[in-house]
């Protein structure tokens, strides 16, 4: 169901879900064999799948319930983000980067409370209120307890609840990585970001305009009030007009779409520029030809990152589209909204009800 304003802060954009005409599937319960014998405490519901393929091989059934070494905490899971990353990693497109042993439990945006602390010292106490990345090699938080390393995770930003902070690490993460990390965006310059209304979109923009750059960006016809609102210095209706016949003079270029516009973004560098892509690896050759750079970037999950972008949420100066909240047993719906394409703000998966 399309998210309310009953169901979020003032915090979080709220934009009506958009019709995708794609069925409900419930998913099926089933038990592991591997489950045998173990007693309810050692149990939880976990959205998992067993081959790889599209949104019908996830099934939500019970799986046992992980327990924490050295270095490592135990969440129980209140919410999951979804990102591209997951239905990727189901349908075995990332299996040339990363190895999985199935069965798997996708999603590795968490928002939750630390249930037990691993051997050894912690800076994390139980009860705490977290929220992170987890390693997309290791099961993730599809489920109702997840595992994390410290380094993964930092203290929820206090004033978004569970729902809103799923929503926040890996497309925060990406846009903060991508903006400062390689592209040290610096006050004053020209940054064009595609997809602006997108799950990093949207964070990108906020971010590079707190750092006091300039900022342009793209979305369709029906985007751009919400480009005006986050603030967006010369937005960009691609619908209607091609962005390297209007701009130039760019100093950064971030790339969520890849293909054709990642091409025509090059052109739009001044000498020197960079184009940085978060959706496929760019043509070096091509950008050295053109005189300008380019870097593909791997999110990294960074306590410390994570840390600096909930203050900026707690100070008011980022915001959140969340576009749909749905329950776990809907997994299979989350990833048919994802993979359309259409989603603008993100999706989260509702584990376990909690207060904001």
């Amino acid at each position: 169901m399309p998210v309310t304003h009953a169901q979020a802060r003032n915090r979080v954009f709220h934009y009506q879900a958009i019709p995708v005409g794609l069925y409900r599937m419930k998913l099926e319960t089933r038990s592991d064999t591997k489950t045998t014998g173990a007693t309810d405490t050692q149990l939880m519901k976990a959205v998992r799948f067993h081959i790889y393929g599209g949104p019908e091989v996830l099934n939500y059934e019970e799986a046992r319930r992980p327990r924490p070494q050295t270095g490592e905490v135990l969440i129980r899971v209140y919410a999951a983000g979804v990102n591209p990353n997951d239905w990727k990693v189901r349908a075995g497109e990332m299996n040339p980067f990363v190895q999985h042993k199935l069965p798997l439990i996708p999603g590795w945006d968490v928002s939750g409370v630390v249930e037990e602390i691993g051997f050894g010292l912690s800076r994390f106490k139980k009860g705490e209120e977290v929220f992170g990345k987890l390693d997309p090699s290791r099961d993730g938080d599809y489920a109702e307890f997840a595992l994390a390393r410290e380094m993964e995770i930092a203290l929820k930003p206090r004033s978004l609840h569970h729902v809103q902070a799923a929503a926040v690490p890996t497309a925060a993460l990406t846009a903060w990585q991508s903006l400062f990390t390689v592209g040290r965006l610096q006050r004053g310059q020209r940054v064009l970001i595609h997809g602006g209304t997108g799950g990093v979109g949207h964070l990108a923009v906020q971010l590079a305009k707190c750092k006091g750059a300039h900022v342009l960006a793209t979305a369709s016809t029906t985007s751009q009030a919400m480009l005006s609102e986050l603030g967006v210095d010369q937005p960009i209706d691609y619908t209607k007009q091609r962005f390297d016949h209007i701009i130039g003079d760019i100093d950064l270029v971030l790339d969520t779409i890849g293909g054709e516009t990642q091409q025509r973004s090059l052109a739009v560098l001044k000498k020197g520029g960079l184009l940085v892509s978060v959706a496929q690896r760019p043509d070096n050759a091509k950008a050295k030809a053109l005189g300008v750079r380019s870097a593909f970037v791997w999110t990294e999950s960074r306590s410390d990152q994570l840390t600096e972008i909930g203050r900026l949420i707690d100070d008011g100066k980022l915001r959140l589209s969340i576009n749909r909240i749905l329950p776990l047993s809907e997994a299979r719906r989350a990833h048919q909204l994802s993979e359309s394409g259409h989603v603008h703000g993100k999706i989260v998966l509702r584990v376990k009800d909690a207060q904001p």
